[in-house]
């Protein structure tokens, strides 16, 4: 009994008994150098990070570089960024040094040239702006690189355009009654609904984030809401956030017509994954509209839901037609920067943290299925199919990269 104890204490020992799995945990805290450039895609003014999560960065060992003056637009001081711990840089090449670098929109060919080997970029991508020669130099360089535009969270949403769209939504009301009470483009109409006044009314287009955001406002001011989408599904999700019954339908012309007619501000706000929006309002429909409401096109970005659309932006933001005000710019977050900046700033803050603690992007990516679905390229190799068909560029699957990286 004696000997059969010794020998099971020897292999015990040894680890010649069959063991339970033992998961190799080999994180290594390592400190991450970020820069913050200025933003030069014109009228960006987010920033991604806010001084109190630079602070915390920095408090958890980390260094972060601050371009003089990139907060600015998003009213964040460049003093801001130095008490939190920033270290502010007044080059821009010297920012593109940081392990990793974070930005708003995606950055010029310029801004590439100054991106080094083996570097991580963050930033959106936008996708319908972009050419082969920006993948390209990407490619060349190696470099690691997250999309904002697809990201995904544990529910496999999209958490920055959700956060995004939520903050449109809102602003288009906002934006609505500030136009409808101007004696240029509207007729000095308060949005909403008072006491012995016929309510607004308030058309939406989509049934989505934007739409939902946008109907809650307008429901808080009073106004009557109806939506048009051709998803069931979407209209009956809407009904059920929104916790309230209102007028929903699918997209038929006639419906939409009389609704339009009496309509005092219109929003479109159809999203399209396939990268156009369909124009459901044609320009006689538009021409039929009550003189002084308001169009907002929140959809122009992918071509717009009404024939009558153009893109403008924040310097001329309106225009004219068939006496209806029509505002078709396409970065409306950028119209409230500091707000949507900590929209950014709070999604990304913990993912960083939690970077540096596993000691890197790479194994960051490992784990990580969401964080993952924002890469299209990994170590200079393009993991989004669309884009290499698209651009004619050679793509592997990163499920299968991040399997082989060690």
């Amino acid at each position: 009994m004696n000997e059969h104890s010794g020998l099971l204490k020897f292999s015990e020992g040894e680890k010649l008994l069959p063991q339970e799995e033992i998961l190799e945990l080999d994180y290594k805290k390592s400190k991450i150098t970020i820069g913050i450039p200025k933003e030069s895609s014109f009228q960006e003014c987010r920033i991604p990070l806010v001084p109190k999560s630079v602070g915390l960065l920095v408090a958890n060992g980390h260094e972060i570089l601050v371009e003089k003056g990139a907060g600015k637009s998003a009213h964040f001081e460049d003093n801001e960024f130095s008490e939190s711990g920033a270290i502010i840089v007044s080059s821009k090449e010297e920012i593109y040094k940081a392990d990793i670098i974070m930005k708003v929109a995606p950055p010029s060919v310029e801004e590439l040239d100054l991106l080094n080997s083996r570097q991580t970029l963050i930033s959106s991508i936008q996708i319908a702006g972009q050419s082969r020669e920006y993948f390209e130099k990407l490619m060349a360089k190696r470099m690691t690189t997250l999309a904002y535009e697809y990201i995904k969270d544990k529910a496999k949403t999209f958490p920055l355009i959700r956060s995004m769209s939520e903050i449109v939504g809102v602003t288009t009301i906002l934006i609505a009654n500030e136009y409808l009470q101007n004696p240029k483009y509207g007729k000095g109409t308060l949005l909403g609904g008072f006491p012995g006044i016929t309510p607004s009314e308030v058309v939406i287009l989509g049934a989505g984030t934007v739409a939902e955001y946008a109907a809650r406002a307008a429901l808080g001011l009073g106004a009557t809401v109806k939506v048009f989408d051709n998803s069931i599904y979407k209209l009956r999700r809407l009904q059920n956030s929104l916790g309230t019954r209102i007028f929903t339908s699918i997209i038929q012309p006639g419906v939409l017509m009389k609704s339009l007619k009496t309509a005092h501000v219109a929003i479109g706000a159809i999203y399209s994954s396939e990268g156009m929006s369909p124009t459901v309002v044609s320009e006689e429909m538009v021409s039929q509209m009550k003189k002084g409401s308001v169009i907002i096109d929140v959809s122009i970005d992918q071509g717009g839901c009404f024939e009558t659309s153009k893109v403008t932006n924040h310097l001329e933001p309106v225009f004219k037609k068939y006496d209806v005000t029509h505002y078709c710019v396409p970065n409306i977050a950028s119209r409230v920067p500091h707000t949507a900046s900590y929209a950014l700033s709070n999604y990304f803050t913990p993912v960083l943290l939690k970077m540096g603690e596993m000691g890197g992007i790479e194994k960051m990516l490992k784990v990580d299925y969401g964080l993952r679905q924002g890469a299209y390229l990994f170590n200079g190799t393009l993991t989004k199919s669309y884009i290499g068909e698209y651009f004619t560029l050679q793509y592997q699957d990163i499920e299968l990269l991040i399997a082989a990286f060690h």
